[in-house]
């Protein structure tokens, strides 16, 4: 496995996604440039966060960073593309949205996309490189408000607790109260019972 090696720029973007397994809502991406004389302390894999922590940083990635953009691509576009293209799309879009253009994109992962800019794909990146933890934090906390809100409109289906990922308490509730408008239709366990709904 090639090692992680940093490009010798100073504008350098971090690029993650949050939201490729659930069955609803969008894949959320965020793009971010640090400001080398602000560092942000304790940045690592979202996932390895609590919450709380999560939300207090993201609140310093906002204020300290150079820039910060989010992208996303909504459920209808992740059933038209498939997931893997729409979280690709949902990338580009928010380097795009970026207000100072980056000298090389670092993504999270194993493949990259066209930004139309020098870009590395970083196995693990989360972990390694600041730029990407910030960007998985900002994404990880913007989706999950997102999710936070849905559970408000429907809190029968337990979003806040699951965050719309494929646990034995969303299929169940899906099975009982059938799918929502935000679910994504290509994603199997929404699709058959979309088609035993019209048997």
């Amino acid at each position: 496995m090639m090692l992680y090696q940093r490009p010798d720029v100073r504008l350098i973007c971090g690029v993650d996604e949050v939201g490729r397994g659930p069955l609803i809502g969008p894949v959320v991406t965020a793009a971010v440039i640090l400001d080398p004389a602000r560092p942000v302390a304790g940045l690592t894999d979202s996932k390895k966060l609590s919450e709380r922590r999560r939300i207090e940083l993201a609140a310093q990635i906002k204020q300290q960073a150079l820039c910060w953009a989010l992208g996303r691509a909504e459920p209808a576009e992740i059933d038209q593309l498939n997931i893997l293209h729409a979280t690709m799309l949902a990338m580009r879009r928010a380097v795009a949205a970026l207000t100072i253009q980056p000298e090389w994109v670092l993504v999270d992962g194993n493949r990259t996309t066209e930004f139309g800019l020098p870009a590395t794909a970083v196995i693990k990146g989360d972990l390694l490189v600041p730029e990407i933890s910030a960007a998985s934090i900002l994404a990880k906390v913007a989706r999950d408000e997102e999710m936070q809100a849905l559970h408000l409109e429907h809190p029968q289906f337990g979003f806040a607790d699951h965050k719309g990922y494929p646990t034995a308490a969303h299929l169940a509730a899906i099975a009982q109260y059938g799918v929502l408008p935000e679910h994504r239709r290509s994603f199997k366990p929404v699709r058959l019972v979309l088609e035993q709904q019209s048997i």
